[in-house]
Formats: C-alpha cells, sequence, structure tokens
C-alpha cells in the first residue's frame, strides 16, 4: 500500500514510564478515510497511543507519522491537521458555547463568517441550537460533550482523534455521534482513530479495529475478521476471549 494512502503509519512506536512499558512496538497502517477503533481495557496503552500521534507526547523509541508529518519533528504541522478530543478534556465554564467555539476557531486562525457558519452548522448537528448563547456551567455534562465533540471538528482536520467519546453521553446522544461520525466518513475523506473499550460501538461506527492489552497490539483487522479469528460469534466475545475478563463464577458463589 502506497504511503500516500495511508493517514496514520508507525514502526516500533513504544512509549516507558521507568519500567514499565505502556506501548510497546507497536506497528500500525491506517488508511486515509477508515475509522479505525483502538480496542483495549483501562490501562492498556490506548491513551497513551492517541497522545503520541497527535504530537502531545513524545515516544520513548520508534517512529511514526500522521498525514506525512513526524510526530516528532512536525508537531506543529500535525496539530493543523488532526483534530484530538481526549478522554478527559477541559472547558471553560465562564464562556458561553458559542465564545469557546470562537476562541477555539482563533486558536486555528478562523475568523468571521466561516468560523460563525461552523459553529452554527455543529451546534445545530448536535441538538444544541438555541443553547448557545448559555454559560458551560450550566450545561449538563453531555452536552458539554457535545460541545467538545463542536470543537474537535471545527477546523475540518483530516484526521480526527477521539478517546472515548461517548462515555458521557446518554443513548440517544451516543447515537447522534455515531451518525455524524458515519456521515463525515461518507461525505468526506476524515480519517477517525477512536479509542474505546465498548465493542458494540466500535462494530457499528468502525470498518477496522485493533485490540490493544497490556501495551502490545494483539489483533488488528475489520471487526468479522477478528471475531471469525476468535472462532466466537460477537466482537464482545473476542474482545473478552483476547483480553480476559470472565468473572469466576464457581468463586463468586464460594463467597457467599
Amino acid at each position: 500500500m502506497k504511503t500516500e494512502n495511508l493517514s496514520i503509519i508507525t514502526e516500533g512506536l513504544t512509549k516507558s514510564f521507568g519500567s514499565v512499558k505502556a506501548v510497546s512496538g507497536l506497528n500500525l497502517r491506517v488508511p486515509v478515510g477508515t475509522r479505525f477503533a483502538l480496542l483495549g481495557p483501562n490501562g492498556a496503552g490506548k491513551t497513551t497511543t492517541v497522545r503520541m500521534l497527535a504530537g502531545l507526547m513524545k515516544p520513548t523509541r520508534g517512529s511514526a507519522s500522521v498525514c506525512g508529518y513526524d510526530i516528532i519533528s512536525q508537531r506543529d504541522e500535525i496539530k493543523a491537521v488532526a483534530g484530538l478530543l481526549p478522554e478527559t478534556p477541559g472547558l471553560y465554564s465562564k464562556l458561553s458555547a458559542a465564545e469557546f467555539l470562537e476562541f477555539v476557531g482563533a486558536l486555528h486562525h478562523l475568523h468571521g463568517d466561516v468560523l460563525h457558519r461552523r459553529i452554527d452548522a455543529l451546534l445545530s448537528i448536535l441538538g444544541l441550537e438555541g443553547r448557545q448563547d448559555n454559560l458551560l456551567e450550566s450545561y449538563s455534562s453531555g452536552m458539554k460533550q457535545k460541545v467538545l465533540i463542536a470543537s474537535t471538528l471545527l477546523h475540518e482536520p483530516r484526521v480526527v482523534f477521539l478517546d472515548e467519546p461517548t462515555s458521557k453521553l446518554d443513548p440517544s446522544a451516543s447515537v447522534l455521534v455515531k451518525d455524524l461520525i458515519l456521515a463525515l466518513a461518507e461525505e468526506t475523506d476524515t480519517t477517525f482513530f477512536i479509542c474505546t473499550h465498548i465493542t458494540s460501538f466500535a462494530q457499528d461506527v468502525c470498518d477496522a479495529i485493533g485490540i490493544l492489552n497490556e501495551g502490545e497490539l494483539v489483533t488488528v483487522g475489520t471487526p468479522d475478521a477478528v471475531v471469525e479469528a476468535a472462532h466466537v460469534r460477537s466482537l464482545e466475545e473476542a474482545y473478552l476471549k483476547i483480553v480476559g475478563g470472565k468473572i469466576d463464577r464457581e468463586a463468586l458463589l464460594a463467597w457467599r
């Protein structure tokens, strides 16, 4: 596969914190326009991977590129072409949603009518029209998450990193986010790199997945291929078979 058709390339990408390897020898190819899910339990290394790819953290070893830009020497270029929604983002609660998005837009050198059209469109899509002038401190956690999703998409990035994007959303809002990702992927060449431990979200939205366990990429492929290789009936069963997590029912009953 030609490198110009790839949004993300990693070669032996490794990050250690002292004696602990958070990510170990990650080799990955993500084609342009792919909706890729990185599945794994808490502590598997998903967030560390995203932080390295987004240019926020330097690797211990190995290399990687995003849209052809090196994650070490071209971090500013990556920030210009990528959008990042971290798992625990911050908001300026004394700003309104519109003011916050104007601030984010200015960071990306967006101003005037172009910026305001994008803000109005995103807030409308996310069901926040009519609330754009309310202070963010009055928003529910789900509404704040919607504003953060809008801020991630505001500058029309070529690659979008989403770290647990539905963790604070109710089921209807989660469906809306799924539909938004699918619509953007269909209409543009945007690449989505989504960290999650929710297998149903990955199966509904993504056309490729990788499973990370204890810092190592243990499998990668389409959801159907991963299920078939694990000789199970669903992605959830494949995930549990690969990373563990079944309850020892005999031990549980014995405790009683």
